[in-house]
């Protein structure tokens, strides 16, 4: 089986603004997709906002130096993330397409496969 790494993504300030029915709605289909990925289902957390992040930069051979935020500025940001194992692409998509942040209209998935060295 192969391993995918889903990242999903969405707008900071729409989930901070989120309902506790929302949260609760949202939380649930998390529940639910877990329950469909069975033991598929290797890692996942949801992240703290990019408030809290730090980022390591670095130019060629220069001692890496932190700074606060996300590496780049973007309207969207990366709020969770699961690794799976699935058969194939079109079982990670298909068992991707159940997270709850696709039908919230500002949220998305990427799915990527991860390099098997092994």
């Amino acid at each position: 089986m192969a391993k995918y790494l889903l990242l999903i993504y969405g707008d900071e300030q729409r989930w901070d603004a989120e309902t506790a029915a929302e949260r609760a709605a949202k939380d649930a289909g998390h529940r639910a997709f877990a329950a469909a990925a069975g033991p598929g289902l290797v890692s996942g957390h949801e992240l703290e906002t990019t408030a809290t992040a730090t980022t390591l930069r670095s130019s060629t051979g220069e001692r890496p130096t932190p700074t606060d935020g996300p590496f780049l500025e973007t309207k969207e940001a990366i709020g969770g993330f699961y690794v799976i194992e699935a058969p194939d692409l079109d079982a990670a998509l298909s068992l991707a397409s159940r997270l709850p942040e696709l039908t919230s209209g500002h949220g998305g998935v990427e799915i990527r496969p991860i390099v098997d060295h092994g």
